[in-house]
């Protein structure tokens, strides 16, 4: 049982690996070279580079021209959601986003107004801090800041500032009814166009 345990190579259909003693001159090094050179991998290389390429199946993206689908979970440029009723944003001024956000990267100013209301003057996210991790959409009561599918947002200064306006889903795409929509509590059912009624109310 000892040399039994003491043999490592017990297993059926063992292969040992053959190591090349290492070379020591300048003539076995350059016999190594061009023995490694001309064994047949290089050659074998070569021919599937040019076998994929007169296939002529180009698989890349002509970007900008083209784009790849956004998955519905992607996490991008945050957008705010407007309400059904009146199309006024449905933030609240709560601050809750501000309040969870680990990068610290959203900032809300906000007022009391003459009906005893809260009042969002500006809301920024500084796009340079954030990490997108989605906590903002996740705790916010109204679900009014969402994640959308526009993930270009490249710009010449380090730190990119996103106003409240350009994050507001525009009124020409809302009232054509192309907001989207995320499921969760606060989201519209889906036989919410019978029940919607305008209020005289712009809040």
């Amino acid at each position: 049982m000892d040399k039994e345990f003491k043999n490592r190579n017990i297993k059926d259909g063992y292969k040992f690996l053959e190591i090349e003693a290492p070379s020591n001159d300048g003539w076995s090094k350059f016999k190594q070279v061009l023995q490694r050179t001309f064994k047949g991998e290089l050659f074998v290389g070569l021919w599937i580079v040019l076998r994929e390429m007169l296939k002529f199946n180009i698989h890349t993206v002509k970007y900008p021209l083209e784009k790849l689908s956004i998955p519905p979970r992607y996490r991008a440029i945050h957008k705010l959601q407007r309400l059904l009723e009146s199309g006024n944003n449905r933030c609240i001024g709560c601050g809750l986003c501000e309040k969870i956000c680990v990068a610290n990267c959203i900032r809300i100013d906000s007022k009391i107004d003459e009906n005893s209301r809260k009042e969002v003057l500006n809301y920024t996210i500084n796009f340079g801090r954030c990490i997108y991790c989605g906590l903002c959409a996740e705790v916010c009561p109204e679900l009014a800041i969402v994640h959308g599918g526009d993930y270009e947002h490249a710009d010449e200064q380090r730190a990119l500032f996103a106003e409240k306006e350009d994050l507001l889903t525009p009124l020409d795409i809302f009232k054509v009814g192309k907001q989207k929509e995320f499921p969760g509590f606060g989201a519209p059912s889906k036989d919410a166009d019978k029940f919607i009624k305008k209020t005289p109310l712009a809040y």
